[in-house]
């Protein structure tokens, strides 16, 4: 079985923005006009295809990120069916509780549109997907959206983009005429109008550039053309005598800067009211990347530890990675992978470097959201879902088992906030575990833990709505009441000085006893030297190093592990109210042996009792999680929220105009934010609303660690 696309002719990019920017509306006018669907689905009707779940539609907000597989042919191509274009689009969620969605999306997408609210511009997500996307070295196309809303307007959300995310951000077209006036495009590079005609807009007619707005776009077009040409010395030589190039030679350039991520170009339009959508998709085809422009993989040959590399092509071995792991009440539990290089066929076996085993891969599925299409054989660059995988978990990578990789994980974020749930019958119980197991194999960034001292069973997420959306599914997808207690902050501890204290464990009973004595300094972690500039004799985890410089064997090399074991379990539980330690740095520097009475257990045990020690007396300090917020209200409101704010141990840190509204952006502890809404509308006639994201861990005032720790006794 041959491929259907070469790959030069496929596109795989993610949808991201804001919530409430319009991505799950823009998805849907892309499945519209490629064909996909014959009927556009509305959020606020609630029907959808990328937004699939129960829960997304009753709240209008997309909760899971969506797999779509589409066709495009673009629009100045017509009916040359030579130039058709495969996408495989994911559409993300934009609320902070679910934007491990986002993460691991972009770890696996080549590229992205970064959608905008044509009144707001850039708010709190989009900055934080533009990080995310930073960090994944994925190219972006914007496209500023809403234009047909009151307050709308194109020029304060470009300039918010070159404010707030960068500087090379360029404009690719200007919208004709604002709000109910909003009726095309005009394109920068073609000098040409285009009105979207017919039924649902898909019709793209040409015509020339109103008058009224020849000038703007002369002028705009000098600074696009000035942007191309100096990413080629060559063409900006030339441009300088006087030359201008012709449009092919800059959209060539401009496609080359566009997937170095040295431009970002801009779109304008409305998703809802059809406009500008399909010259988007052409944006894609023409600036975004196919899986043979991107840089080739890389990861670590699991056997000889050294680094490898695969190429996106059909003749190298296979790998894959293993992005999201998601429930089908029908076929069971499905593996979403992006293949990297090789070939896949239905029944055949794939290696797995993290667990060491083989799995049959059972049926390999196209998605379209939650409908599957069957597949024979997948092919490098395509994203697919794979059933029959039982012991594959997100981030984990498949390949041939000749040719071992391991391609780097994708980080996640630490939960920040706790909830105790108790199941509600006898009969719940075994099911309730059951039902956490499998939510906690599909969220990364969920956890489910049990308090030693209560036996409660404790979940932790990104925020109330995480969990809230968490027990929700409980009930429906497994029939589990529960009670839930009220959400907690997920607090850390840490230390602020040094110490230097030995362990001992000694126990004598008769025959052999038990002797473990380790010498140890704790100090904070240096968050600044970068890990790949550690010592040889340093081993860095999350929030935690472990540095050994055991010297002459005064303490066998083997009790070594059991050591940094323990080191690791003392640090579970902290020294001023039980939460864990983090950011601390142990050295082991020297103890003693007993030829015949010390073993593993004895070393770790003494390797705790010192950690914990050592904790006690280096200056120990309870941290909080501090949320970057910000409140979007009308002005006659402002004093009201900031004081409120202000009154919440909150930050200022700035205030700015948002369309109709003001908005105002603080830093304030998650303990001050439970139940803020309802205080926020009764504050303001209920016209005000906020977004919150985890930002930083802080150290707690004295006086709220002191309350803290009394709750805990």
């Amino acid at each position: 079985m041959e491929r259907d696309y070469p790959l030069e002719k496929v596109r795989n990019f993610g949808i991201i923005a804001h919530i409430d920017a319009g991505k799950t509306t823009t998805s849907e006018r892309v499945l519209f006009y490629t064909g996909m669907s014959h009927k556009i689905g509305e959020v606020h009707d609630g029907d959808t295809t990328t937004d699939w779940m129960e829960q997304e539609r009753e709240r209008g907000i997309t909760i899971t990120s969506a797999a779509v597989t589409c066709f495009w042919t673009p629009t100045y191509a017509g009916t040359d069916k030579t130039k058709k274009h495969r996408f495989n689009i994911i559409d993300t969620p934009g609320h902070i509780d679910f934007t491990v969605e986002v993460k691991r999306s972009l770890r696996v997408l080549d590229g992205a549109v970064v959608v905008f609210d044509g009144v707001a511009g850039v708010e709190p997500q989009s900055e934080t997907n533009w990080r995310y996307a930073d960090e994944a070295m994925v190219p972006r196309i914007c496209f500023i959206n809403k234009l047909d809303r009151i307050g709308a307007s194109f020029e304060h959300s470009y300039a918010t983009i070159l404010d707030r995310l960068n500087k090379n951000a360029v404009r690719m077209q200007i919208p004709i005429g604002l709000e109910e006036k909003h009726e095309g495009v005009v394109d920068l590079l073609t000098m040409k109008a285009y009105y979207f005609e017919g039924e649902m807009g898909n019709k793209v007619i040409e015509k020339e550039i109103p008058e009224n707005l020849v000038n703007d776009a002369k002028k705009y077009r000098e600074e696009l053309i000035e942007k191309i040409v100096e990413q080629d010395d060559k063409v900006m030589t030339e441009y300088l005598e006087g030359k201008i190039p012709d449009i092919e030679i800059l959209k060539s350039i401009l496609r080359k800067a566009v997937i170095a991520n040295k431009v970002f170009p801009v779109f304008a339009g409305s998703a809802l009211k059809n406009k500008g959508v399909q010259l988007v998709l052409d944006a894609v085809v023409d600036y975004l990347p196919s899986p043979i422009d991107i840089p080739s993989i890389e990861g670590i040959n699991p056997d000889t530890e050294e680094k490898e590399v695969r190429h996106a092509s059909d003749s190298e071995p296979f790998s894959a990675l293993a992005f999201k792991v998601a429930t089908d009440p029908f076929v069971g539990q499905i593996i979403y992978f992006r293949v990297y290089s090789g070939s896949l066929s239905s029944g055949s076996y794939i290696y797995n470097p993290r667990t060491r085993n083989k799995e049959r891969i059972g049926r390999i599925l196209r998605m379209h959201a939650n409908d599957r299409e069957e597949m024979k054989k997948v092919f490098a660059g395509e994203i697919a879902a794979a059933v029959g995988l039982k012991d594959t978990i997100t981030s984990d990578t498949l390949c041939d088992e000749d040719h071992p990789i391991e391609l780097y994980r994708i980080i996640f974020p630490e939960p920040v906030i706790q909830l105790r749930v108790e199941p509600k019958t006898k009969a719940d119980q075994e099911k309730m575990g059951m039902a956490l197991n499998r939510l906690a194999q599909e969220d990364p960034t969920f956890r489910v833990s049990t308090d030693m001292e209560t036996n409660e069973t404790i979940i932790a997420g990104m925020g109330e709505l995480h969990l809230e959306i968490i027990v929700d599914r409980m009930k429906r997808e497994f029939s589990v009441e529960t009670n839930v207690g009220k959400p907690q902050v997920a607090y850390r501890e840490t230390i602020t000085g040094k110490a230097e204290v030995e362990g001992k464990y000694i126990k004598q009973s008769g025959g052999r006893g038990n002797y473990g004595h380790v010498k140890i300094k704790v100090k904070p972690m240096d968050m600044t030297v970068d890990p790949d500039d550690l010592p040889k004799n340093t081993k860095r985890e999350k929030g935690f190093e472990f540095i050994n410089t055991i010297k002459g064997g005064a303490i066998p090399q083997e009790y070594i592990p059991a050591c940094e074991k323990g080191f690791k379990e003392g640090l579970d539980r902290g020294v001023l109210a039980g939460f864990k330690l983090v950011n601390v740095s142990v050295e082991l520097w020297d103890g003693t042996y007993h030829d015949v009475d010390s073993n593993e257990m004895a070393f770790k045990i003494a390797a705790s009792m010192a950690v914990q020690d050592a904790c006690r007396i280096a200056r120990p300090v309870i941290l909080e999680p501090m949320m970057k917020v910000e409140v979007v209200t009308p002005e006659k409101f402002m004093g009201d929220v900031t004081g409120s704010l202000s009154s919440k141990r909150g930050l200022i840190e700035g205030m700015e105009p948002r369309g109709l509204n003001q908005a105002v952006r603080a830093v304030v502890p998650l303990s001050e934010m439970f139940g803020y809404m309802t205080t926020l509308r009764s504050m303001t006639e209920g016209r005000a609303g906020f977004t919150m994201e985890f930002l930083r861990y802080d150290i707690v005032p004295n006086s709220v660690a002191t309350s803290i720790i009394e709750n805990r006794k």
